[in-house]
């Protein structure tokens, strides 16, 4: 079932609470998307360990939970290569199954260049799975540029912020 956001004023992000925990749990992608993004309880997980850089959050439809992203702050990159510059960016994003297609992965990917503005960021990092069936025509479409380096198995990709008016 692929499903469009009823409006723009209806999606938002909510933090990851004892209330809706249960509901980002059962966020699932399709079985075929399984290999190309690590479930909510790995990126929890890593949320918990990494403290304040970590910033998990709930996709919601009129207060319904469609997916899922965490973004990280000012982590650097490659900790082992002196003078690689700290990062912000995009660390996770998983829409459910029944849920893509809809437009919410483009409105949290927009959400946490926000908030990497906000923060006083002027570019945003994400990393991926290469391959044909990975989201690299995705992230190319909101203007991502691949850079050339891996992160592990993954390309890294960057997108420059406007400048704040």
């Amino acid at each position: 079932m692929s499903s469009t956001p009823t409006t723009p004023a209806a999606l938002g992000l909510a933090p990851i609470t004892p209330e809706n925990v249960d509901a980002a749990l059962a966020l699932r992608v399709r079985p075929d998307q399984e290999a190309l993004v690590a479930p909510v309880v790995r990126s929890l997980a890593e949320a918990y360990a990494y403290g304040d850089t970590a910033w998990p959050r709930l996709i919601l439809d009129d207060g319904l939970p469609v997916g899922f992203v965490m973004a990280f702050f000012d982590i650097a990159f490659h900790p082992d290569r002196p003078g690689d510059r700290p990062r912000s960016g995009l660390w996770r994003l998983l829409i459910d199954a029944e849920r893509q297609r809809g437009g919410y992965g483009r409105f949290a990917v927009e959400q946490v260049c926000a908030e990497i503005r906000r923060r006083g960021g002027s570019r945003v990092t994400v990393t991926y799975h290469p391959g044909p069936d990975g989201p690299a025509e995705f992230y190319a479409r909101l203007g991502f540029r691949p850079t050339g380096e891996l992160s592990g198995d993954q390309a890294v990709a960057e997108l420059d912020l406007p400048p704040l008016d």
